[in-house]
């Protein structure tokens, strides 16, 4: 159905996606810089701030699982409007927030939400992307994930620390936004025709196609590696600015969040510049670098060259993401897109999530400095991984091109 839009119609729906796409995670990073003071004013631990991240990525795992594909059938534009509606409640829940289990609540039902937008509205923005440049689209739905979580990280910061509003201001501007884009969504086309299997689509299962699945082992463990520094980011980054950098500043504690997570379009854009196996391959060992440098600036308490290693850590995963995600979008059909999509952010999601979940239960016995040290060597490890599994896919391409 795709082909058949016109070119402003595939423009409109585009852009309706990737702002959607933007917002919804936009929302979803607002509780970050502000975790440190629910841990203040709820009276929180360090395991508590584990199980916040690990709610949400749970929340993304049973959407991947459970309802990635139901767009297929019941249409992009519906499940994309109700995703968007999932997002706004959670940013209501967020308003009303007292103590740790709506706080768990809250941050579950914004995981739902960033899940389904995952799967539905990445793959309406993949629908109607333009055809060229080919690398805009991977481009953009490794990218505006990740600007999203940035400038809601950044934005509900600034707004609690030069007191411009209550901490629920930031979520009624939040609501407001979605709503605008759900206006967009409405007016933009509809990209699939509708057709029966909703319910059995709902049935969890992975969809991947057969043809790709020589590119797993390297795209795995490049998702796995890098989304789990997300995570920890997502989970500590307000306690490593007051703990480790010693600054209470909500600025400086959002900064962290969006020094890793803003530079990620800039490695979605310098793939372009690389084919697929040599953007992971660069990217996933300047990431590693990256990773020592920061915890060693963690360790000796500096700012500066801690916040300039993240940097460019977010540019290295950005690079090495996209290098992926192009390596195996280039070779799905439409039909298996949603399919695919949801089973790259359902691996994602949990290579964040379960080391989030071993921290949880362990976060007692090691200080911040350990847990960091702890995903460093995660970070190695699946660095290992990707190198070994990329030199086996460049023999066997050689094989077969002789």
């Amino acid at each position: 159905m795709t082909n058949k839009l016109n070119l402003n119609e595939r423009w409109t729906g585009f852009i309706a996606g990737t702002f959607s796409l933007v917002v919804v995670y936009a929302a979803s990073s607002a509780p970050i810089p502000l975790l440190n003071t629910y841990l203040q004013t709820l009276d929180l631990t360090s395991g508590d701030l584990s199980m916040t991240a690990v709610a949400y990525f749970v929340g993304c795992v049973i959407a991947l699982l459970t309802f990635a594909r139901v767009s297929n059938h019941l249409g992009r534009r519906p499940v994309s409007l109700a995703t968007l509606a999932l997002s706004a409640i959670a940013c209501i829940i967020f308003i009303y927030v007292q103590n740790a289990q709506m706080l768990l609540i809250g941050r579950f039902v914004q995981g739902i939400a960033s899940g389904l937008a995952s799967s539905t509205i990445t793959a309406y923005t993949v629908d109607n992307a333009p055809t060229s440049p080919k690398w805009l689209s991977a481009a953009v739905i490794s990218g505006a994930p990740v600007v999203g979580l940035s400038a809601g990280a950044f934005g509900a910061g600034v707004i609690k620390e030069y007191s411009l509003g209550s901490m629920s201001f930031t979520y009624e501007i939040f609501i407001v936004l979605l709503a605008l884009c759900a206006m967009l969504i409405a007016v933009g086309p509809e990209t699939v025709t509708r057709t029966r299997g909703v319910i059995i689509s709902m049935v969890p299962r992975i969809s991947i196609p057969r043809n790709i699945y020589y590119l797993l082992p390297a795209a795995i463990s490049i998702f796995v590696g890098t989304w789990a520094i997300g995570g920890f980011y997502q989970a500590f980054s307000s306690t490593m600015a007051a703990d480790l950098l010693n600054t209470n500043s909500i600025i400086v504690a959002a900064a962290v969040f969006a020094c890793l997570m803003t530079p990620y379009a800039i490695g979605g854009w310098l793939s372009g510049r690389f084919e697929p196996d040599e953007a992971q391959r660069i990217g996933i060992v300047a990431f590693f670098l990256c990773i020592m440098a920061i915890i060693y600036s963690l360790d000796v308490s500096i700012m500066i060259p801690f916040l300039i290693s993240t940097v460019l850590a977010g540019i290295s995963q950005g690079l090495a993401f996209t290098g992926s995600m192009r390596s195996l979008l280039d070779k799905t059909s439409q039909k298996d897109r949603a399919g695919l999509l949801s089973s790259i952010y359902l691996i994602s999601y949990s290579g964040a999530a379960i080391p989030n979940l071993i921290v949880a239960r362990l976060a007692s016995g090691f200080t911040l400095f350990g847990i960091a040290v702890g995903y460093g060597l995660l970070v190695a490890l699946v660095c290992i991984i990707a190198l070994i599994a990329l030199s086996r896919n460049k023999r066997q391409q050689g094989l077969t091109v002789n």
